[in-house]
């Protein structure tokens, strides 16, 4: 088993295309469908919110979301299989919440692997509800695999008088 790595001190920056060669690097350690090169550099020239988390200059983990009208579309959430289990997809889904708040969005939206129950457990520990399925969603060996799509509420809504509805 080898030794688990824990940096000092993370921090998010801004993906660039310097250094998508570490992203794609990543991509590939965890997962068997990983994004190309070409899906990182579409989802930079779109001008999605795309950042990393960074220890030093390692790259701990990074996110790709979409801004809608209303909502933000979590696109890619990944963090590097040496540094799982540690607390950082949780830190990521935080401060892409605070993000999407800042952006006025309503509600921050993502699909999972059905498969994936770690994913699963983590979204749920972190507010977000299933609200549905989307059938062979995803690549899989041999064939597709359904995803669950998962929702969670940035703001609750409040009443003419200014006090949350129950």
């Amino acid at each position: 088993m080898s030794a688990v790595l824990q940096p000092l001190e993370a921090r998010l920056d801004a993906m660039t295309v310097e250094r998508l060669d570490a992203v794609c690097a990543v991509e590939n350690q965890a997962y068997t469908h990983p994004w190309t090169h070409a899906n990182f550099i579409d989802s930079l020239a779109a001008g999605y919110h795309c950042q990393l988390l960074l220890g030093g200059e390692t790259v701990i983990g990074y996110f790709v979301a979409m801004k809608g009208v209303d909502e933000v579309h979590l696109l890619n959430i990944t963090v590097a299989p040496a540094f799982q289990r540690q607390g950082w997809a949780p830190l990521m889904l935080e401060a892409l919440a605070g993000w999407s708040r800042g952006q006025g969005a309503q509600w921050l939206w993502l699909e999972v692997r059905t498969g994936n129950a770690r994913a699963l457990q983590i979204y749920e520990r972190n507010g977000f509800r299933r609200v549905g399925v989307r059938k062979g969603y995803y690549p899989a060996h041999g064939g597709r695999e359904d995803a669950v799509v998962m929702s969670l509420r940035l703001h609750e809504p409040t009443s003419a008088w200014g006090g949350l509805l129950p």
